[in-house]
Protein backbone atom coordinates (compact mmCIF):
# COMPACT_ATOMS: atom_id res chain seq x y z
CA UNK A 1 0.00 0.00 0.00
CA UNK A 2 1.54 3.77 -0.69
CA UNK A 3 2.18 5.57 1.80
CA UNK A 4 0.39 8.37 0.73
CA UNK A 5 -2.77 5.93 1.40
CA UNK A 6 -1.58 5.39 5.14
CA UNK A 7 -3.54 6.56 8.42
CA UNK A 8 -6.74 6.97 6.56
CA UNK A 9 -8.60 5.13 8.70
CA UNK A 10 -10.56 6.76 11.90
CA UNK A 11 -11.48 6.19 15.32
CA UNK A 12 -14.90 4.66 14.78
CA UNK A 13 -13.88 3.04 11.92
CA UNK A 14 -11.49 1.04 13.66
CA UNK A 15 -14.04 0.59 16.56
CA UNK A 16 -16.42 -0.97 13.69
CA UNK A 17 -13.72 -2.90 12.37
CA UNK A 18 -12.81 -4.59 15.72
CA UNK A 19 -16.39 -5.59 16.53
CA UNK A 20 -17.41 -7.00 13.37
CA UNK A 21 -14.33 -9.49 13.92
CA UNK A 22 -14.60 -10.12 17.22
CA UNK A 23 -18.50 -10.39 18.60
CA UNK A 24 -20.50 -12.91 17.58
CA UNK A 25 -24.09 -13.68 19.12
CA UNK A 26 -23.33 -17.81 18.85
CA UNK A 27 -20.29 -17.45 21.13
CA UNK A 28 -22.57 -16.20 23.86
CA UNK A 29 -25.05 -18.93 23.32
CA UNK A 30 -21.97 -21.68 23.60
CA UNK A 31 -20.65 -20.87 27.11
CA UNK A 32 -23.71 -20.32 28.29
CA UNK A 33 -24.72 -23.99 28.07
CA UNK A 34 -21.35 -24.57 29.03
CA UNK A 35 -21.07 -22.06 31.94
CA UNK A 36 -24.66 -20.79 32.52
CA UNK A 37 -24.45 -17.00 33.30
CA UNK A 38 -20.97 -17.58 35.14
CA UNK A 39 -19.78 -17.18 31.74
CA UNK A 40 -20.86 -13.24 32.35
CA UNK A 41 -17.46 -12.04 33.92
CA UNK A 42 -15.30 -14.39 32.70
CA UNK A 43 -16.16 -13.20 29.20
CA UNK A 44 -15.27 -9.59 30.48
CA UNK A 45 -11.92 -11.05 32.27
CA UNK A 46 -10.75 -12.45 29.27
CA UNK A 47 -11.05 -9.58 26.82
CA UNK A 48 -8.86 -7.49 29.20
CA UNK A 49 -6.47 -9.90 29.79
CA UNK A 50 -6.10 -11.53 26.51
CA UNK A 51 -7.89 -9.60 23.57
CA UNK A 52 -6.13 -6.22 24.22
CA UNK A 53 -2.37 -7.38 24.97
CA UNK A 54 -2.24 -9.63 22.29
CA UNK A 55 -4.03 -6.61 19.94
CA UNK A 56 -0.40 -4.46 20.74
CA UNK A 57 1.49 -7.77 20.44
CA UNK A 58 -0.28 -8.12 16.95
CA UNK A 59 0.68 -4.22 16.49
CA UNK A 60 4.09 -4.62 17.64
CA UNK A 61 5.02 -7.10 15.33
CA UNK A 62 2.83 -5.30 12.38
CA UNK A 63 5.50 -2.06 13.06
CA UNK A 64 8.24 -4.41 12.79
CA UNK A 65 7.52 -5.22 9.85
CA UNK A 66 6.17 -2.10 7.87
CA UNK A 67 7.51 -2.27 4.96
CA UNK A 68 5.51 -5.43 3.76
CA UNK A 69 2.05 -6.01 3.89
CA UNK A 70 2.75 -8.55 6.84
CA UNK A 71 0.31 -11.20 7.63
CA UNK A 72 1.09 -14.24 10.34
CA UNK A 73 3.91 -16.11 8.56
CA UNK A 74 6.18 -12.74 8.33
CA UNK A 75 5.62 -12.31 11.97
CA UNK A 76 6.78 -15.17 13.47
CA UNK A 77 9.43 -15.29 10.72
CA UNK A 78 10.66 -11.66 12.29
CA UNK A 79 11.39 -13.23 15.94
CA UNK A 80 11.69 -17.48 15.58
CA UNK A 81 12.81 -17.96 11.67
CA UNK A 82 11.04 -20.15 8.51
CA UNK A 83 11.18 -23.11 9.71
CA UNK A 84 7.81 -22.00 13.23
CA UNK A 85 6.98 -19.15 10.61
CA UNK A 86 5.18 -21.98 8.04
CA UNK A 87 3.91 -24.03 11.45
CA UNK A 88 1.91 -20.83 12.50
CA UNK A 89 0.68 -20.24 9.03
CA UNK A 90 -0.46 -24.15 8.91
CA UNK A 91 -2.01 -24.27 12.02
CA UNK A 92 -4.10 -21.10 11.39
CA UNK A 93 -5.25 -23.07 8.39
CA UNK A 94 -6.03 -26.58 10.09
CA UNK A 95 -7.79 -24.65 13.07
CA UNK A 96 -9.91 -23.34 10.10
CA UNK A 97 -10.74 -27.04 9.27
CA UNK A 98 -11.83 -27.44 12.87
CA UNK A 99 -13.94 -24.55 12.64
CA UNK A 100 -15.63 -25.88 9.29
CA UNK A 101 -17.32 -28.78 11.17
CA UNK A 102 -18.77 -26.49 13.88
CA UNK A 103 -20.45 -24.39 11.68
CA UNK A 104 -21.60 -26.62 8.89
CA UNK A 105 -24.30 -27.97 11.19
CA UNK A 106 -25.11 -24.92 12.39
CA UNK A 107 -25.84 -23.73 8.60
CA UNK A 108 -28.38 -26.52 8.52
CA UNK A 109 -29.95 -25.64 11.73
CA UNK A 110 -31.05 -22.04 10.94
CA UNK A 111 -31.53 -23.64 7.49
CA UNK A 112 -34.41 -25.51 8.97
CA UNK A 113 -35.80 -22.45 11.38
CA UNK A 114 -35.52 -20.10 7.62
CA UNK A 115 -37.64 -22.04 5.76
CA UNK A 116 -39.01 -24.51 8.55
CA UNK A 117 -40.00 -22.24 11.60
CA UNK A 118 -38.44 -24.72 13.61
CA UNK A 119 -35.56 -27.19 14.29
CA UNK A 120 -35.75 -30.27 12.44
CA UNK A 121 -33.23 -32.95 14.64
CA UNK A 122 -31.39 -35.00 12.14
CA UNK A 123 -28.90 -37.96 14.09
CA UNK A 124 -25.56 -37.15 13.44
CA UNK A 125 -24.61 -38.75 10.79
CA UNK A 126 -27.23 -37.32 8.88
CA UNK A 127 -26.11 -34.18 10.14
CA UNK A 128 -22.55 -34.78 8.85
CA UNK A 129 -23.61 -35.88 5.81
CA UNK A 130 -26.23 -33.38 4.57
CA UNK A 131 -22.78 -31.01 6.03
CA UNK A 132 -20.39 -32.89 3.63
CA UNK A 133 -22.66 -32.07 0.59
CA UNK A 134 -23.15 -28.49 1.69
CA UNK A 135 -19.23 -28.20 2.16
CA UNK A 136 -18.94 -29.42 -1.32
CA UNK A 137 -21.51 -27.04 -2.70
CA UNK A 138 -19.72 -24.33 -0.93
CA UNK A 139 -16.32 -24.77 -1.98
CA UNK A 140 -17.61 -24.99 -5.77
CA UNK A 141 -19.18 -21.82 -5.06
CA UNK A 142 -16.28 -20.26 -3.42
CA UNK A 143 -14.04 -21.37 -6.28
CA UNK A 144 -16.04 -19.98 -8.90
CA UNK A 145 -16.24 -16.55 -7.00
CA UNK A 146 -18.73 -15.00 -4.79
CA UNK A 147 -19.52 -11.58 -6.13
CA UNK A 148 -22.27 -10.86 -3.85
CA UNK A 149 -20.64 -12.16 -0.52
CA UNK A 150 -19.48 -8.65 0.50
CA UNK A 151 -22.98 -7.02 0.34
CA UNK A 152 -24.59 -9.62 1.93
CA UNK A 153 -22.64 -10.45 4.66
CA UNK A 154 -22.31 -6.61 5.66
CA UNK A 155 -26.02 -6.25 5.09
CA UNK A 156 -26.80 -9.34 7.76
CA UNK A 157 -23.92 -8.44 10.13
CA UNK A 158 -25.44 -5.02 10.66
CA UNK A 159 -28.99 -7.07 11.53
CA UNK A 160 -27.51 -9.28 13.47
CA UNK A 161 -26.04 -6.45 15.52
CA UNK A 162 -29.38 -5.19 15.55
CA UNK A 163 -30.81 -8.34 16.85
CA UNK A 164 -28.13 -8.27 19.58
CA UNK A 165 -28.82 -5.11 20.69
CA UNK A 166 -32.80 -5.14 20.34
CA UNK A 167 -32.26 -9.02 22.73
CA UNK A 168 -30.36 -6.73 25.69
CA UNK A 169 -32.92 -3.88 25.42
CA UNK A 170 -35.54 -6.23 25.78
CA UNK A 171 -34.47 -8.54 28.32
CA UNK A 172 -33.05 -5.70 30.36
CA UNK A 173 -36.68 -4.04 30.44
CA UNK A 174 -38.34 -7.35 31.07
CA UNK A 175 -35.99 -7.94 34.14
CA UNK A 176 -36.51 -4.10 35.32
CA UNK A 177 -40.00 -4.97 34.97
CA UNK A 178 -39.92 -7.90 37.25
CA UNK A 179 -40.23 -10.76 35.32
CA UNK A 180 -39.06 -13.65 36.88
CA UNK A 181 -35.71 -15.39 35.04
CA UNK A 182 -36.23 -18.73 33.86
CA UNK A 183 -32.68 -19.19 35.64
CA UNK A 184 -31.82 -17.02 38.27
CA UNK A 185 -29.53 -13.81 38.24
CA UNK A 186 -27.42 -13.64 41.16
CA UNK A 187 -23.82 -14.04 42.27
CA UNK A 188 -23.83 -17.54 43.49
CA UNK A 189 -24.65 -18.28 39.53
CA UNK A 190 -22.64 -15.58 38.26
CA UNK A 191 -19.19 -17.28 39.77
CA UNK A 192 -17.36 -19.92 38.10
CA UNK A 193 -16.54 -23.54 39.36
CA UNK A 194 -12.48 -23.34 39.26
CA UNK A 195 -12.10 -27.24 38.13
CA UNK A 196 -10.61 -28.82 35.36
CA UNK A 197 -13.57 -28.62 33.03
CA UNK A 198 -13.74 -25.09 33.65
CA UNK A 199 -10.23 -24.69 32.45
CA UNK A 200 -11.30 -26.16 29.43
CA UNK A 201 -13.85 -23.85 28.85
CA UNK A 202 -11.64 -21.32 28.79
CA UNK A 203 -10.57 -22.36 25.39
CA UNK A 204 -14.12 -21.39 24.33
CA UNK A 205 -14.10 -18.27 26.01
CA UNK A 206 -10.77 -17.51 24.34
CA UNK A 207 -11.87 -18.13 20.74
CA UNK A 208 -14.54 -16.01 21.31
CA UNK A 209 -12.40 -12.85 22.66
CA UNK A 210 -10.40 -13.67 19.16
CA UNK A 211 -9.96 -11.69 16.00
CA UNK A 212 -7.18 -9.07 17.25
CA UNK A 213 -4.65 -10.81 14.42
CA UNK A 214 -7.54 -8.90 11.86
CA UNK A 215 -8.14 -5.88 13.19
CA UNK A 216 -4.26 -5.14 14.41
CA UNK A 217 -2.43 -5.42 10.89
CA UNK A 218 -4.27 -1.49 10.26
CA UNK A 219 -2.21 0.36 12.91
CA UNK A 220 0.04 1.69 10.18
CA UNK A 221 -3.48 2.87 8.73
CA UNK A 222 -4.92 4.32 11.66
CA UNK A 223 -5.25 7.97 11.71
CA UNK A 224 -3.17 9.28 15.00
CA UNK A 225 -0.61 6.62 14.80
CA UNK A 226 -0.13 3.91 17.28
CA UNK A 227 -1.22 5.77 20.24
CA UNK A 228 -4.06 6.15 18.41
CA UNK A 229 -4.76 2.56 17.63
CA UNK A 230 -4.08 1.26 21.14
CA UNK A 231 -6.46 3.54 22.92
CA UNK A 232 -9.85 2.79 20.39
CA UNK A 233 -8.22 -0.78 21.22
CA UNK A 234 -8.51 -0.83 24.88
CA UNK A 235 -11.85 0.81 24.36
CA UNK A 236 -13.14 -1.36 22.15
CA UNK A 237 -11.90 -4.65 24.16
CA UNK A 238 -13.91 -3.09 26.67
CA UNK A 239 -16.69 -2.81 24.79
CA UNK A 240 -17.14 -6.13 23.81
CA UNK A 241 -16.22 -7.44 27.05
CA UNK A 242 -18.87 -5.33 28.36
CA UNK A 243 -21.49 -5.93 25.70
CA UNK A 244 -20.23 -9.91 25.78
CA UNK A 245 -21.04 -10.01 29.81
CA UNK A 246 -23.92 -8.09 29.42
CA UNK A 247 -25.33 -10.23 26.52
CA UNK A 248 -24.75 -13.35 29.06
CA UNK A 249 -25.82 -11.81 32.00
CA UNK A 250 -29.55 -11.72 30.28
CA UNK A 251 -29.07 -14.53 27.95
CA UNK A 252 -31.68 -17.17 30.32
CA UNK A 253 -34.33 -14.57 31.37
CA UNK A 254 -36.86 -16.60 28.83
CA UNK A 255 -35.31 -19.94 28.29
CA UNK A 256 -33.61 -22.11 30.76
CA UNK A 257 -29.64 -22.30 30.00
CA UNK A 258 -30.25 -26.83 29.81
CA UNK A 259 -32.89 -26.12 27.03
CA UNK A 260 -31.01 -23.98 24.29
CA UNK A 261 -28.78 -26.06 21.71
CA UNK A 262 -25.50 -25.41 20.26
CA UNK A 263 -27.34 -25.31 16.74
CA UNK A 264 -30.41 -23.10 17.15
CA UNK A 265 -29.47 -21.34 20.27
CA UNK A 266 -30.20 -17.72 18.81
CA UNK A 267 -33.22 -18.57 17.33
CA UNK A 268 -34.37 -19.88 20.97
CA UNK A 269 -34.05 -17.46 22.89
CA UNK A 270 -35.72 -14.84 20.51
CA UNK A 271 -38.58 -17.32 20.72
CA UNK A 272 -38.63 -16.79 24.07
CA UNK A 273 -38.94 -13.16 24.22
CA UNK A 274 -41.17 -13.30 21.37
CA UNK A 275 -43.53 -15.10 23.57
CA UNK A 276 -42.85 -12.64 26.22
CA UNK A 277 -43.93 -9.48 24.45
CA UNK A 278 -46.89 -11.12 22.95
CA UNK A 279 -45.10 -11.46 19.44
CA UNK A 280 -46.14 -14.12 16.70
CA UNK A 281 -43.32 -17.03 17.46
CA UNK A 282 -43.14 -18.42 13.85
CA UNK A 283 -42.44 -15.45 12.41
CA UNK A 284 -39.77 -14.45 14.77
CA UNK A 285 -38.72 -17.95 14.51
CA UNK A 286 -38.56 -17.43 10.46
CA UNK A 287 -37.17 -13.99 10.45
CA UNK A 288 -33.85 -15.04 13.33
CA UNK A 289 -33.76 -18.05 11.39
CA UNK A 290 -33.32 -16.27 7.72
CA UNK A 291 -30.64 -13.25 9.21
CA UNK A 292 -28.98 -16.08 10.81
CA UNK A 293 -28.68 -18.91 7.88
CA UNK A 294 -27.62 -15.87 5.48
CA UNK A 295 -24.90 -14.65 7.95
CA UNK A 296 -23.51 -18.09 8.52
CA UNK A 297 -23.85 -18.98 4.73
CA UNK A 298 -22.05 -15.66 3.81
CA UNK A 299 -19.36 -16.59 6.83
CA UNK A 300 -19.00 -20.20 5.33
CA UNK A 301 -18.22 -18.67 1.60
CA UNK A 302 -15.88 -16.32 2.87
CA UNK A 303 -13.84 -18.99 4.91
CA UNK A 304 -14.19 -21.68 2.72
CA UNK A 305 -12.13 -19.54 -0.02
CA UNK A 306 -10.03 -16.95 2.09
CA UNK A 307 -8.10 -19.19 4.57
CA UNK A 308 -6.92 -21.39 2.25
CA UNK A 309 -5.92 -18.50 -0.40
CA UNK A 310 -3.37 -16.63 2.09
CA UNK A 311 -2.11 -19.74 3.32
CA UNK A 312 -1.31 -21.65 0.00
CA UNK A 313 0.16 -18.18 -1.61
CA UNK A 314 1.91 -16.69 1.57
CA UNK A 315 4.11 -19.09 2.18
CA UNK A 316 7.42 -19.96 0.24
CA UNK A 317 7.23 -21.22 -2.89
CA UNK A 318 8.31 -24.98 -3.12
CA UNK A 319 7.30 -26.38 -0.03
CA UNK A 320 3.81 -27.44 -2.00
CA UNK A 321 3.53 -28.32 -5.98
CA UNK A 322 2.66 -26.15 -8.27
CA UNK A 323 -1.08 -27.43 -9.29
CA UNK A 324 -1.56 -27.17 -5.67
CA UNK A 325 -1.10 -23.58 -5.04
CA UNK A 326 -1.90 -22.58 -8.98
CA UNK A 327 -4.67 -19.86 -8.67
CA UNK A 328 -7.85 -19.90 -11.24
CA UNK A 329 -9.20 -16.50 -12.54
CA UNK A 330 -10.91 -15.83 -9.52
CA UNK A 331 -7.62 -15.76 -7.01
CA UNK A 332 -8.49 -19.02 -5.74
CA UNK A 333 -6.18 -22.08 -5.26
CA UNK A 334 -8.81 -24.33 -6.62
CA UNK A 335 -6.83 -27.77 -5.86
CA UNK A 336 -5.93 -26.56 -3.04
CA UNK A 337 -9.53 -25.83 -1.99
CA UNK A 338 -10.88 -29.35 -3.06
CA UNK A 339 -7.80 -30.60 -1.04
CA UNK A 340 -9.54 -28.92 2.02
CA UNK A 341 -13.06 -29.97 1.56
CA UNK A 342 -11.44 -34.35 1.33
CA UNK A 343 -9.74 -33.37 4.96
CA UNK A 344 -12.77 -31.88 6.35
CA UNK A 345 -14.62 -35.18 5.69
CA UNK A 346 -12.67 -37.50 7.99
CA UNK A 347 -13.31 -34.79 10.56
CA UNK A 348 -16.90 -34.51 10.63
CA UNK A 349 -17.44 -37.93 10.43
CA UNK A 350 -15.07 -39.44 13.14
CA UNK A 351 -16.83 -37.22 15.73
CA UNK A 352 -20.47 -39.04 15.00
CA UNK A 353 -19.20 -42.62 16.36
CA UNK A 354 -19.45 -41.36 19.83
CA UNK A 355 -22.07 -38.78 19.48
CA UNK A 356 -25.62 -39.79 20.80
CA UNK A 357 -26.96 -36.88 19.56
CA UNK A 358 -26.48 -33.49 17.51
CA UNK A 359 -25.57 -31.55 20.84
CA UNK A 360 -23.06 -34.03 21.77
CA UNK A 361 -21.79 -33.70 18.26
CA UNK A 362 -21.46 -30.06 18.67
CA UNK A 363 -20.46 -30.39 21.94
CA UNK A 364 -17.11 -32.38 20.70
CA UNK A 365 -16.81 -30.05 17.71
CA UNK A 366 -16.98 -26.79 19.35
CA UNK A 367 -14.08 -28.35 21.90
CA UNK A 368 -11.79 -29.85 19.42
CA UNK A 369 -11.97 -26.21 17.43
CA UNK A 370 -11.49 -24.01 20.61
CA UNK A 371 -8.57 -26.18 21.66
CA UNK A 372 -7.31 -26.21 18.28
CA UNK A 373 -7.98 -22.21 18.11
CA UNK A 374 -5.22 -22.01 21.02
CA UNK A 375 -2.32 -22.80 18.92
CA UNK A 376 -1.40 -20.08 16.25
CA UNK A 377 -1.93 -17.39 19.12
CA UNK A 378 0.68 -19.40 21.33
CA UNK A 379 2.82 -19.88 19.02
CA UNK A 380 2.95 -16.30 17.97
CA UNK A 381 2.79 -15.11 21.57
CA UNK A 382 6.34 -17.59 22.03
CA UNK A 383 7.74 -15.85 19.09
CA UNK A 384 7.06 -12.33 20.73
CA UNK A 385 8.61 -13.91 23.60
CA UNK A 386 11.56 -14.37 21.86
CA UNK A 387 11.70 -11.03 20.22
CA UNK A 388 11.58 -8.99 23.10
CA UNK A 389 14.18 -11.21 24.96
CA UNK A 390 16.81 -11.25 22.33
CA UNK A 391 15.54 -8.98 19.53
CA UNK A 392 14.24 -6.12 21.76
CA UNK A 393 17.17 -3.59 20.56
CA UNK A 394 15.79 -3.82 16.38
CA UNK A 395 14.05 -0.24 15.85
CA UNK A 396 10.30 0.04 15.54
CA UNK A 397 7.98 2.83 16.22
CA UNK A 398 5.37 0.81 18.68
CA UNK A 399 6.23 -0.93 21.57
CA UNK A 400 4.27 -2.83 23.89
CA UNK A 401 5.85 -1.09 27.09
CA UNK A 402 8.92 -1.90 28.43
CA UNK A 403 10.92 -5.18 27.69
CA UNK A 404 10.31 -6.17 30.96
CA UNK A 405 6.79 -5.46 31.14
CA UNK A 406 6.53 -7.07 27.48
CA UNK A 407 8.03 -9.72 28.64
CA UNK A 408 5.77 -10.38 32.25
CA UNK A 409 2.45 -9.95 29.42
CA UNK A 410 3.07 -12.54 27.53
CA UNK A 411 5.00 -14.89 29.74
CA UNK A 412 1.21 -14.81 31.70
CA UNK A 413 -0.96 -15.54 28.37
CA UNK A 414 1.26 -18.25 27.48
CA UNK A 415 1.12 -20.03 30.61
CA UNK A 416 -2.76 -19.64 30.90
CA UNK A 417 -3.10 -21.02 26.88
CA UNK A 418 -0.68 -23.53 27.73
CA UNK A 419 -3.16 -24.78 30.66
CA UNK A 420 -6.19 -24.41 28.02
CA UNK A 421 -5.05 -26.48 25.70
CA UNK A 422 -4.23 -29.45 27.72
CA UNK A 423 -7.28 -28.93 29.61
CA UNK A 424 -9.36 -28.66 26.43
CA UNK A 425 -7.98 -31.54 24.72
CA UNK A 426 -8.37 -33.64 27.62
CA UNK A 427 -11.67 -33.07 28.93
CA UNK A 428 -13.61 -34.41 31.51
CA UNK A 429 -16.21 -36.45 30.52
CA UNK A 430 -14.84 -37.35 26.94
CA UNK A 431 -14.48 -40.54 25.28
CA UNK A 432 -11.16 -41.91 25.46
CA UNK A 433 -11.45 -43.09 21.83
CA UNK A 434 -12.57 -39.57 21.06
CA UNK A 435 -9.77 -38.00 23.13
CA UNK A 436 -6.83 -40.36 21.76
CA UNK A 437 -8.13 -40.66 18.16
CA UNK A 438 -9.56 -36.93 17.39
CA UNK A 439 -8.18 -34.42 19.92
CA UNK A 440 -4.78 -35.80 20.26
CA UNK A 441 -4.60 -38.01 17.15
CA UNK A 442 -5.86 -35.03 14.61
CA UNK A 443 -3.30 -32.43 16.20
CA UNK A 444 -0.26 -35.19 15.87
CA UNK A 445 -1.06 -36.17 12.34
CA UNK A 446 -1.40 -32.54 10.71
CA UNK A 447 1.50 -31.11 12.87
CA UNK A 448 3.74 -34.23 12.05
CA UNK A 449 3.00 -33.81 8.26
CA UNK A 450 3.58 -30.20 8.14
CA UNK A 451 6.70 -30.93 10.08
CA UNK A 452 7.61 -33.09 7.29
CA UNK A 453 6.87 -30.84 4.53
CA UNK A 454 9.11 -28.34 5.87
CA UNK A 455 12.02 -30.88 6.17
CA UNK A 456 11.52 -32.16 2.59
CA UNK A 457 11.44 -28.40 1.84
CA UNK A 458 14.75 -26.97 3.54
CA UNK A 459 16.69 -29.91 2.18
CA UNK A 460 16.03 -28.72 -1.49
CA UNK A 461 17.41 -25.16 -0.20
CA UNK A 462 21.54 -24.41 -0.20
CA UNK A 463 23.54 -23.37 2.47
CA UNK A 464 22.99 -19.61 2.06
CA UNK A 465 19.21 -20.02 1.17
CA UNK A 466 18.68 -22.51 4.04
CA UNK A 467 20.26 -19.61 6.32
CA UNK A 468 18.49 -16.64 5.49
CA UNK A 469 15.52 -18.85 5.41
CA UNK A 470 15.53 -20.20 9.23
CA UNK A 471 17.35 -17.10 10.67
CA UNK A 472 14.82 -14.94 12.31
CA UNK A 473 14.72 -11.57 10.39
CA UNK A 474 14.56 -9.32 13.62
CA UNK A 475 18.48 -10.93 14.11
CA UNK A 476 19.52 -9.88 10.28
CA UNK A 477 18.16 -6.47 10.94
CA UNK A 478 19.45 -5.61 14.44
CA UNK A 479 22.83 -7.08 12.62
CA UNK A 480 22.49 -4.85 10.00
CA UNK A 481 21.32 -2.11 12.29
CA UNK A 482 24.09 -2.09 14.26
CA UNK A 483 26.55 -2.43 11.69
CA UNK A 484 27.56 -6.09 11.54
CA UNK A 485 27.45 -7.80 7.98
CA UNK A 486 24.59 -10.14 7.42
CA UNK A 487 23.32 -8.92 3.86
CA UNK A 488 21.15 -6.95 2.82
CA UNK A 489 18.58 -5.70 6.29
CA UNK A 490 14.98 -7.62 6.41
CA UNK A 491 12.85 -5.49 8.24
CA UNK A 492 13.00 -1.53 8.20
CA UNK A 493 14.44 0.08 10.90
CA UNK A 494 13.21 4.04 11.65
CA UNK A 495 14.15 5.48 14.51
CA UNK A 496 12.69 4.24 17.97
CA UNK A 497 10.05 6.18 20.09
CA UNK A 498 9.37 5.27 23.14
CA UNK A 499 7.79 2.68 24.61
CA UNK A 500 3.44 2.95 25.17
Amino acid sequence: MAASNRNTIGKFGLLSMTFAAVFSFNNVINNNIQLGIASSPVFLVATIIYFIPFCLIIAEFVSLNRNSEAGVYAWVKSALGGRWAFITAYTYWFVNLFFFTALLPRVIAYASYAFLGYDYVFTPLTTAIISIFLFAFSTYISNSGAKLLGPMTSVTSSLMLLLTFSYIVLAGAAVLGGIEPADPINVQAMTPNFNWAFLGITAWIFQAAGGAESVAVYVNDVKGGSRAFVKVIIVSGLFIGVLYSVSSLLINVFVHRTDLHFTGGTVQVFEGLSAHFGLPTMLMNRFVGIVSFTAMFGSLLMWTAAPVKIFFTEIPKGIFGEKTIRLNRHGVPTRAAWIQFFIVIPLMLIPTLGSSSVQDLMNTLINMTAAASMLPPLFIMLAYLNLRLKYDRVARDFKMGSRLQGIAIVSVLIAIFTVGFFASTFPTGASIMTIVFYNVGGLVVFLGYAWWKYNRYSKTLNAEARYHEDMPLARLALEAQEGAPAGQPALTTPACHKPL
